[in-house]
């Protein structure tokens, strides 16, 4: 993995110079000030929770909980300066931002669903912040950025499922010196968590894994537009005693009239596990191929997905959003051991009726044949609704208002560290992304 991607990066940097760079985005750049913009996304988040199973925040000594009841409510700011870059055949510029998050509900009996830091007492923060910033370098059309940043990589991804989102400390390259094609690596050692807090070493924070100390994520990818309806890419990564992937995807859409399109979406991963196997034994091939059709407002949508392999599919360590697949939902990810699962969907745009920004989701998944302690009956299905609204104009446009309601099942398909069986989980997000420069 090492070789690859310093391979990529060189690659990257040789073109950079080369004859494709003809005209580049170094060449029309306007300078560090010139150049900059800033950005406030403010963030209200309501979370609920409700594990039938009695799954809770408190254990008692017979290993029993208390209350299986999960409600929080917070808010968060995240601002982000990015400034452009210096002129020359090198441009040189900052990425920038800070981050906090202030509890508004949600005292240590309810907590637990990852809005707040918890003090050192177990007892949810009121407030927590962070700041962080990386440096940048262009040639060309290829960027080399060292720092703090959110990555987006189908096997090293930060997430943003909550109030802030995770922020990796690395190094990142991207090229697109030749057109249609887009090249990446990157090099990380730490990730800070969704609460704004612990930027530790990328260990096992999440999902149950074991906490190694130092050790760092590897990753290299390409993406390929073939034509104007069909792009593709590949990625592989490896983080140091934990395990090693490779993803592939294709995704076409058939057009079919002015009003109507197809499109289909293959996605694949090939896990194993690496050196000291910190995450336990892995050995997993997850895919996925969705179908869906578009006629005017209305998208219906049909998925198949497959898990084989030893073990089940396993991330966290690189990334609470590293799993690219079409049954990843609000709950579940449905990659259990052997699991296969088929999806439903239909979303409603209302723009189409006379009401832009306002929009409809649901989407039902049910997978089965999770091998579970050696038996191969587990079960699990999940119904998510989802309602979103945003706004078109006035002095408040963007502001947005989400309502995401799940409800999740399971029989004996308890493949993750958390027993999840029997979840009701509703959320409220309220979010106005604003642009200062």
């Amino acid at each position: 993995m090492r070789v690859m991607k310093w391979s990529m990066i060189a690659l990257a940097v040789s073109a950079g110079t080369s004859q494709f760079a003809i005209a580049s985005s170094q060449d029309d750049a306007k300078g560090f000030i010139e150049d900059s913009t800033l950005t406030a996304k403010t963030r209200l988040e309501y979370m609920n929770r409700d594990y039938k199973s009695g799954v809770g925040n408190h254990e008692r000594a017979d290993g029993t909980y208390k209350s299986g009841y999960r409600q929080d409510t917070g808010l968060s700011e995240l601002l982000q300066y990015s400034s452009g870059f210096t002129q020359g055949t090198v441009g040189v510029g900052v990425d920038a931002f800070a981050m906090g998050v202030v509890k508004l509900d949600g005292g240590a009996g309810r907590s637990g669903n990852g809005l707040a830091a918890n003090n050192s007492r177990g007892e949810p923060e009121k407030d927590s912040s962070a700041v962080g910033g990386a440096v940048k370098f262009r040639i060309s059309d290829t960027v080399l950025k060292y720092g703090n940043q959110m990555v987006a990589s189908p096997v090293f991804t930060t997430d943003d499922s909550r109030l802030l989102p995770e922020v990796a400390t690395g190094t990142l390259i991207t090229s697109k010196e030749i057109k249609g094609l887009e090249l990446n690596a990157g090099h990380f050692t730490a990730l800070r968590s969704q609460t704004g807090q612990y930027n530790d070493s990328i260990n096992g924070r999440s999902n149950g894994l074991k906490n190694p100390g130092l050790t760092a994520a590897d990753f290299a990818g390409a993406t390929y537009q073939f034509t104007d309806n069909f792009v593709g890419g590949v990625a592989a990564s490896k983080v140091d005693d934990y395990f090693k992937k490779q993803y592939i995807n294709l995704n076409y859409t058939f057009p079919i009239a002015s009003n109507q399109s197809l499109n289909v979406d293959f996605n694949g991963y090939r896990s194993k596990d690496d050196g000291k196997k910190l995450a336990g034994d892995l050995d997993n091939r997850v895919w996925s191929l969705a179908t869906a059709y578009s006629i005017d407002a209305h998208k219906f949508t049909v998925a198949y997905q497959q898990s084989s392999g030893k073990t089940g599919y396993k991330y966290g360590v690189d990334g609470n959003g590293t799993i690219y697949v079409a049954n990843s939902v609000q709950i579940s990810d449905f990659v259990g051991e052997d699991e296969k699962s088929w999806q439903a969907r239909y979303d409603l745009n209302m723009a189409s009726f006379g009401v832009p920004g306002l929009s409809f989701m649901t989407r039902y998944i049910r997978g089965t044949n999770v091998t579970v302690a050696d038996s191969s009956d587990g079960k699990e299905h999940e119904w998510d609704l989802e309602a979103k609204y945003v706004l078109q104009e006035g002095p408040a446009k963007d502001l947005s208002f989400r309502l995401r309601n799940a409800i999740y099942r399971g029989s004996n398909a308890d493949y993750r560290a958390t027993n999840y069986d029997n979840l009701n989980d509703l959320r409220l997000i309220v979010e106005y992304p604003l642009s200062i420069l």
